[in-house]
């Protein structure tokens, strides 16, 4: 009998232990196995890694598995040209940082992606070109240390049309191959930030930057069902990122929503002593997602953009079912028009723009990175045209080569008065146009379709279901170009070949906060963004 009574007592005892020591952990543990990160905002990210249902370092492996999962194999997105080899350890480190003095901000452990032409330590900066494979910068970029410093994580360096310019291979580069598009593998993610859009978009990563010239943010997010910010030129930093035309560059996100792209544009925003365009910086810099209305349509006046419409039917009905629900929820609109100019500022303004401070700015660049690798573009040039770059599986561009051998040729313009006329004249002009039609109207935005036609077929795989009647898609995106004025684009629909159609609101510089604010009214009332076909969840 005392043998049976002292192994019940035991039994009694081991039972009293595990239902009271070990209870907060076991429903960590049940907590932690039913959190998915799939399609998750930074804010729900945020409360999961508070409240310990995953850590840093099992999202970060979260998103590589997908990333081995889909871009590589599967429908192959290929949106990625490195991973980071330390990502993993950050997290691990974040973590711990986390646990003894709490988290540094909402971003604290949250991966994202980079575009390839942003400097990180520890990777090569390719811009995609491979003349640049071995391209190893010694600091990071203003904006990447600015969210590192926020405790995000580079997981990983995202493909990019090569040198930021596509040339009709819309996401391809000589150093990553073609990007496609994850909502359907017969059309391109746009360019030049396809990598960054597509990753993003197949949930490789929370959010990712991007750059944008003449709408390098904006068409790789329209067609990919994210929001891209192109911010107000100075706003954010471009130092520590392989150079357009710096006249027309900006950084920016690309995120699954307005709340997440407002909160990557707060922490990446600011005054950097090495990139003087943003000297006034941190006197317009806000806390966007704090201030987020989604009433904000209701009181509302936009001016709708007719001069970009007519492009493709589709595109058109979207946009208008999206002015209308804006009229619903009580949004004046008034038709505004441009000068014929304003219309079109390819060829008057951006394309001679580019080609004179291209050679310049990226021998600058080149020059700033450690010796060994080519310091100027007729070297870049010449190893594109060696053989071992010509007969490898992906060769640069004929068409981006001709781009960088007329670079090379009218690289004196800069110094001429048609530059110097375009740049003190016509882009002053366009700003003032822009200004003055916001001021006569009492405009809080002008609205358009971001693209005026959907994705485009791949440059190597025909799509016969791909209609599009614009002289060129981007015209809209070049108004923000050209004046430096801010521009968000929001997803609005799908089109019948399955590839998403966004919305573009634009503004007066520095008008971030109300733009945002417009998008995200425009966002919680139409939930417009569906998720990628052909990259679907993977339990964690």
């Amino acid at each position: 009998m005392r043998k049976k009574y002292i192994n019940f007592k035991a039994l009694l005892a081991i039972l009293l232990v595990f239902s009271i020591l070990p209870w907060n952990h076991a429903n960590a543990e049940i907590a932690k196995s039913t959190f998915d990160p799939f399609e998750k905002s930074i804010d729900e990210v945020t409360k999961a890694l508070d409240t310990k249902q995953i850590t840093s370092e099992e999202l970060v492996k979260y998103y590589l598995k997908r990333i081995e999962a889909f871009d590589k194999q599967g429908p192959v997105i290929n949106s990625i040209i490195a991973v980071n080899n330390q990502a993993l350890e950050t997290a691990k480190a974040l973590d711990t940082e986390r646990k003894s003095k709490g988290p540094r901000s909402k971003l604290h452990g949250i991966p994202f992606v980079v575009k390839d032409n942003f400097d990180v330590v520890g990777m090569p900066t390719t811009a995609g070109a491979v003349a640049l494979k071995n391209e190893n910068p010694t600091k990071n970029s203003f904006t990447v240390q600015k969210l590192i410093d926020a405790g995000a994580i580079v997981i990983a360096k995202t493909n990019m049309s090569e040198l930021a310019a596509s040339y009709g291979r819309l996401g391809y580069s000589s150093m990553g191959g073609l990007t496609i598009n994850p909502y359907n593998l017969s059309r391109d993610a746009s360019g030049s930030s396809s990598g960054s859009a597509a990753a993003v978009a197949a949930n490789f990563a929370v959010f990712g930057l991007g750059t944008d010239t003449s709408g390098s943010v904006r068409g790789p997010a329209n067609v990919t069902g994210l929001v891209g910010i192109r911010p107000t030129m100075g706003l954010t930093s471009r130092s520590g990122v392989v150079p357009s035309s710096l006249s027309l560059d900006v950084t920016g996100p690309l995120a699954r929503s307005v709340e997440d792209a407002s909160l990557v544009l707060t922490a990446m925003a600011g005054t950097d002593k090495a990139d003087y365009a943003t000297k006034s910086a941190n006197r317009y810099v806000q806390d966007y997602a704090k201030a987020l209305n989604a009433s904000s349509l209701k009181h509302a006046r936009i001016g709708v953009a007719t001069d970009f419409f007519g492009g493709n039917d589709e595109v058109d009905a979207i946009t208008n079912q999206a002015i209308a629900k804006m009229k619903s929820m009580g949004t004046e609109v008034v038709p505004v028009t441009f000068s014929k100019q304003t219309k079109y500022l390819w060829t008057p303004v951006l394309g001679p723009v580019g080609d004179a401070e291209f050679k310049i700015q990226f021998e600058k660049y080149l020059r700033s990175l450690p010796a060994g690798g080519p310091k100027t573009l007729q070297e870049v040039i010449d190893i594109s045209e060696s053989p071992e770059v010509l007969n490898s599986a992906t060769p640069v561009n004929p068409a981006r080569l001709e781009g960088l051998k007329t670079a090379l040729a009218k690289a004196d313009t800069l110094y001429s008065n048609e530059y110097k006329k375009i740049v003190k004249k016509e882009m002053p002009q366009t700003r003032k146009e822009i200004e003055k039609i916001m001021k006569k109207n009492n405009l809080d935005a002008i609205v358009f379709p971001t693209m005026a036609c959907p994705a485009s077929n791949r440059f190597d795989k025909e799509d016969p279901t791909y209609v599009c009647n614009a002289y060129d898609t981007y015209a809209a995106s070049y108004v923000a170009s050209a004046t430096g004025f801010p521009e968000v684009t929001v997803p609005a629909g799908m089109v019948e070949a399955g590839v998403p159609v966004g919305i573009s609101f634009l503004g007066t510089a520095y008008s971030e906060q109300t733009l945002l604010n417009l998008a995200y009214s425009f966002e919680q009332a139409t939930k417009a963004r569906t998720v990628p076909v052909h990259t679907p969840n993977l339990r964690p």
